[in-house]
């Protein structure tokens, strides 16, 4: 079995600035109470005593590392001595040439990921490299089936208004990854407004002049994937909601309002 050898331990090394580091320690400790000054000096130990103490602990917890190490080799051997012989040869084998480093927990995990069906000993990740899959949902139901919030921000605000919550999102509806960028917009120019913290598309409040949203897409969308966004948005949310590419700057944001008095006819 391939593992990596442990350093021979040693002893403890008795050095001149870990006993000035110990008195100073306990100057401190008197400093910092100064009418309890000796009775806390007679309980304090010398520097040769507490380096004696420090020599024992040190082989103590040397030899506890030791014994924890071995007994996970001596439990990783045991869950590998669970396969059946022709399966241990391989893993023995897959072992000596794997890219994980010689230690017993990586050995329980390779064990683990085996026994899960996770990782196939014939034909592990790292001799056949799988291409990369990314998850996609190219018929959603529902919007937050489709996009993922991964952001929030503050936009706006002044001495006399509140600043509004941006949302992104993100997605991948079959032809590649999605950015959405949410934001309520206010149909009176000089009407302040707010929104919630919840991530849902819903639940914002604004003024009495009514508000609308404008969700910002970015990355490779189709027209047919353009109109799915704007429809699953609106079975999300009961407001106006208006769906454009970042890359369309011809919509502008009085041509964008025309547009949303067109829903409400």
């Amino acid at each position: 079995m391939r593992f990596r050898r442990r350093p021979r331990p040693e002893p403890y090394e008795d050095t001149s600035r870990k006993r000035a580091a110990y008195l100073r320690k306990q100057h401190l400790e008197r400093k910092a109470l100064p009418l309890f000054a000796a009775v806390i000096a007679e309980r304090q130990i010398t520097a040769d005593e507490e380096m004696i103490h420090r020599a024992v602990r040190w082989d103590e917890a040397q030899a506890a590392t030791r014994r924890q190490r071995a007994g996970a080799w001596h439990r990783a051997r045991a869950r590998l001595f669970a396969f059946d012989a022709p399966t241990r040869l391989v893993i023995r084998d897959l072992w000596r040439t794997c890219p994980y480093p010689a230690d017993p927990s990586y050995l329980a995990d390779l064990l683990h990921q085996i026994g899960l069906g996770r990782i196939d000993p014939h034909r592990p990740p790292w001799r056949s490299p799988q291409p990369l899959r990314p998850t996609t949902t190219p018929d959603p139901a529902r919007f937050d089936a489709a996009f993922r919030q991964i952001g929030q921000r503050k936009i706006g605000g002044g001495p006399k208004t509140v600043p509004a919550d941006e949302f992104l999102f993100v997605g991948n509806l079959g032809s590649g990854i999605l950015f959405l960028t949410s934001r309520v917009r206010p149909c009176a120019p000089n009407e302040s407004f707010h929104t919630s913290s919840n991530h849902r598309l819903r639940d914002s409040h604004v003024g009495r002049a009514g508000h609308w949203v404008e969700i910002t897409v970015r990355g490779e969308c189709s027209d047919a994937d353009l109109a799915l966004i704007e429809r699953l948005a609106r079975a999300a949310d009961t407001r106006p909601i208006l769906v454009r590419r970042a890359s369309d700057s011809s919509t502008s944001i009085s041509s964008s309002k025309s547009m949303i008095y067109g829903f409400h006819g």
